[in-house]
């Protein structure tokens, strides 16, 4: 790379991001306050930067932004999975966005979040690396499924905790081929158009449960899933399970803790910033018009 590249009159190709990740699920988040990026260059960023091996790497990208005039919320986000589809909520990207905008004094330890499925109620401790969310309400409720893959009959549960989840109780979720089992459930006729994620979930005890998802939009196994978890642990305490507070066991080993009170549902579990560092964009091709404006304003 031409030593040129790193002179102070290129400061402009370069946008600061921050790494962070929620039990295993990994984001990079943008603080478009500053960035201004226009909304229909937001996808491409995500295919661009959360390839792994040739971008940073990520489950998703999120850009922080304020809200728009009337909004009751501290701050907004726009959040996009790793194949540039926008996702409406998404727990653990929640709480790192949470983490990240109390880090950056954009909102207090006690805030709201706005996303695409409503505004989500956060609560950042500090002392520790942990935040608890507020999830939307749940919606959309289908108990007993009866779905055929592979020519088999597999009774299966259906819940939008933010995002549609499908959720299947397995014996033994160590055996499950996630991969190919979860992307058949997530293109199922049923779900058309738009599919489902996917998760598996073995019953440990009354308040312990193991769980393996396959998200939509990564299109593969993710270490842990805050919304799925949250479905999980609300379809298993409907269906009799366990209680109504659910330790999450997720297969990045990372512990979720979910809690449902008065119909409402709680996610909590760590959101730790890994580094900050500096994109150079024309390595990823990419580019945006407001860059020198916003370098001049700093």
């Amino acid at each position: 790379m031409p030593a040129t590249t790193f002179s102070n009159r290129n400061h402009a190709l370069w946008v600061e991001c921050y790494k962070m990740q929620g039990s295993g699920n990994d984001f990079v988040l943008l603080d478009n306050r500053s960035l201004r990026l226009p909304k229909e260059q937001m996808p491409q960023w995500a295919r661009k930067i959360c390839r792994r091996a040739f971008g940073v790497g990520a489950d998703g990208l999120i850009f922080l932004d304020s809200p728009q005039p009337g909004q009751q919320v501290d701050y907004i986000w726009h959040f996009y999975n790793a194949d540039g589809s926008r996702a409406e909520m998404c727990g653990n990207g929640s709480r790192c966005a949470a983490q990240l905008a109390w880090q950056l004094d954009m909102a207090p330890e006690k805030h709201i979040l706005g996303t695409d499925a409503g505004p989500i109620t956060a609560h950042v401790f500090p002392d520790s690396d942990l935040v608890k969310v507020q999830l939307t309400p749940h919606c959309d409720l289908r108990t007993h499924l009866s779905l055929t893959i592979q020519e088999r009959a597999w009774e299966a549960h259906f819940i939008n905790t933010g995002v549609p989840h499908l959720v299947l109780i397995m014996p033994d979720i160590a055996t499950v081929d996630v991969q190919t089992l979860g992307s058949q459930f997530r293109f199922h006729p049923h779900f058309s158009p738009h599919g489902t994620n996917v998760n598996f979930v073995q019953i440990v005890d009354k308040e312990n449960i193991l769980l393996r998802t396959y998200e939509r939009g990564v299109e593969g196994e993710t270490y842990a899933c805050g919304t799925g978890a949250a479905a999980a642990a609300l379809i298993c305490s409907l269906t009799g399970h366990t209680s109504d507070t659910v330790r999450v066991t997720t297969s990045g080993r990372e512990e979720l803790r979910i809690t449902l009170e008065d119909k409402q549902i709680f996610l909590t579990g760590k959101a730790v910033l890994v580094f900050v560092a500096k994109l150079f964009l024309p390595s990823l091709d990419l580019e945006h018009g407001f860059a020198s404006t916003t370098h001049d304003q700093k």
